[in-house]
């Protein structure tokens, strides 16, 4: 019979499994950086769609926003411009932002 898993004796939370582990650790760190950009970004978006977006995955110099539907996503297109250049002004090496249309399921 193979050795069983060693168990931790208590719970831990996902900060602590993040710290002890290079990949979790590096997840959490692109989903701050993420919500960052977002908070630094918000300000250009009209106040109505704010709700409609969420801080989507940044991979190498590319960063993802979610949105729900496609006129939100519409609109969102016409301010990618002013968005790059509000993430430029802070330093950020994003060069490109996707959307990703959520499709809302009943």
């Amino acid at each position: 019979m193979p050795p069983s898993p060693q168990r931790r004796p208590h719970p831990v939370t996902l900060q602590q499994a993040a710290e002890e582990s290079p990949t979790l650790a590096r997840l959490a760190q692109l989903a701050r950086e993420s919500a960052e950009q977002l908070k630094a970004v918000e300000s250009l978006i009209p106040a109505a769609l704010r709700s409609a977006v969420q801080a989507g995955p940044i991979e190498e110099n590319s960063w993802c926003l979610l949105v729900d539907g496609n006129a939100a996503a519409a609109k969102l297109r016409q301010l990618l411009p002013a968005l790059l250049n509000r993430l430029r002004e802070r330093g950020s090496q994003v060069t490109a932002i996707r959307l990703k249309v959520q499709i809302a399921r009943r």
